[in-house]
């Protein structure tokens, strides 16, 4: 959040009345009559985001409305507690619909209080009008929060005084989500309503609950992925949702929620407010083709192919007579790195980058000579991967037995995962290097060619760093 918003919102003088006077404030409205506030009283979103991004710059972690201001915002409530998937707050957003996005764009905010079960008052669709005097504007677990505090500190809003803050009326809006997808998303869609279509769940995750697998720990957290793009988002689950232990659909379809952020702020969540907001009606998944078997329990002692990278200079597009470096999409290719900071490379890594590149989608290709199945017994491939949080981007390893070895067919060719091998996971720290193990090629005859193959973008949410290293592919003499 914080600077960013900068490049995305627009500077805004705050309107404050010019009558000071006691006389003619107007009272408190009363919980849901048919309440007119004053135009020169009235706010926008994007003005509370204008003012915590004013109070970054000047070196503050929030901003605080003076209790003197009389001031209120309205929006709609698009969060329900109902099934307990969120607890002690309301996620409000501006517009029940996304209508003249360039003019007034779509904005939310999540509000802080330390209440349960708000929504018997403050259901979904409910319009309400915030009292703003005295609140605080800031970031909590990585979205723009609204609650009380001061010293720099965020604190809820409690249950003596939040029915006079947040003030109730007596329409209920139908909210229409913004239909979008994943790559599209920016951080001014946080705590507002998306929905996603052609999603499903990740084929590794098939069967999994909601959130009551035994490693599930607060919440639970299950991998969506687009059918159309391929990217991915953690769909988050508290252990306290009442559809916790259902079977998280196993079809194809659209999936309704809101984009958020993770209670540690490391990477993108969705979060739905029912088991009814998932819609995978359709049978037909839209898994790759995949090459499984197994991981080999011998390493062969003869050698294939070793790659370390480092004779490649850094910063510089990989050159490795043999291999491939294609950019399939946007203006990065997979390129040599060196670091020795806290996720420091394995001497000298590749590494692909999408931040700062201004493309809208950057999707790279690392390809390895090809390797004669037949010729050879027992082979195994082994790989080391690294992050440096993901951001929603992702690396895959992928696998043809029909590609011939020109860029130009690269596209074309038939191209399926090598499911059994493994690589880093947004979730994963980014500080250590995961070995892929030593995935078993014999079960596969013909000539192989693998790729390593990014996908992700210029925009915040997708511009994750992805590293490669210790390449080995061998065989049983």
């Amino acid at each position: 959040m914080k600077a960013r918003f900068l490049s995305i919102l627009v500077s805004i003088v705050f309107m404050l009345s010019c009558v000071n006077d006691d006389d003619y404030s107007i009272p408190t409205p009363k919980d849901g009559d048919n309440i007119t506030i004053p135009a020169n009283q009235l706010t926008t979103f994007k003005t509370l985001y204008s003012r915590y991004v004013q109070a970054v710059a000047n070196g503050n972690a929030i901003a605080i409305i003076d209790e003197e201001e009389d001031l209120y915002v309205e929006g709609y409530v698009i969060s329900s507690d109902q099934a307990g998937n969120f607890f002690k707050e309301l996620i409000i957003q501006n517009k029940v619909d996304d209508s003249n996005p360039d003019d007034d764009p779509r904005l939310g905010i999540r509000v802080d209080v330390n209440v349960g079960s708000l929504s018997d008052t403050y259901e979904f669709g409910r319009k309400v009008y915030i009292k703003l005097n005295g609140l605080t504007i800031g970031e909590s677990n990585g979205v723009l929060t609204l609650a009380k505090g001061e010293d720099q500190n965020l604190e809820q809003i409690q249950e003596f005084e939040y029915r006079k803050i947040l003030i109730r009326t007596s329409e209920v809006a139908e909210i229409k989500p913004k239909v979008a997808s994943l790559m599209d998303l920016t951080e001014a869609d946080q705590n507002t309503l998306i929905q996603l279509n052609n999603m499903q769940l990740n084929r590794f995750e098939l069967g999994a609950t909601y959130a009551s697998e035994s490693f599930d720990e607060f919440d639970g957290f299950r991998l969506l992925e687009s059918c159309d793009s391929g990217i991915s988002i953690f769909l988050q689950t508290s252990t306290y949702a009442d559809f916790k232990s259902l079977i998280v659909p196993q079809g194809k379809g659209s999936v309704t929620g809101i984009f958020s952020r993770d209670f540690g702020d490391d990477f993108n969540v969705f979060i739905i407010n029912s088991a009814a907001d998932i819609n995978f009606e359709s049978n037909e998944r839209c898994d790759p083709m995949e090459l499984n078997c197994g991981l080999a329990t011998t390493l062969g002692s003869a050698n294939l192919l070793t790659e370390d990278f480092e004779s490649q200079k850094n910063n510089k597009p990989i050159e490795i007579d043999g291999w491939t470096n294609y950019i399939e999409a946007g203006s990065e290719a997979w390129e040599a790195y060196s670091s020795t900071s806290s996720n420091a490379s394995l001497g000298r890594s590749a590494r692909f980058q999408s931040a700062s590149s201004g493309d809208e989608s950057n999707i790279g290709w690392l390809i390895t000579p090809a390797i004669d199945l037949d010729a050879h017994q027992g082979v195994t491939l082994r790989f080391k991967t690294s992050n440096s949080l993901a951001d929603s981007s992702f690396m895959e390893v992928l696998y043809s037995l029909d590609w011939n070895g020109t860029e130009a067919n690269i596209t074309s060719a038939t191209w399926g995962v090598l499911s059994a091998a493994y690589v880093v996971k947004d979730a994963d720290s980014f500080v250590p290097w995961f070995n892929s193990g030593s995935v078993d090629l014999s079960c596969a005859s013909g000539t192989m060619y693998i790729a390593f193959k990014y996908t992700g973008s210029g925009q915040d949410n997708f511009d994750g760093v992805y590293e490669l290293d210790d390449i080995s592919i061998d065989y049983v003499p």
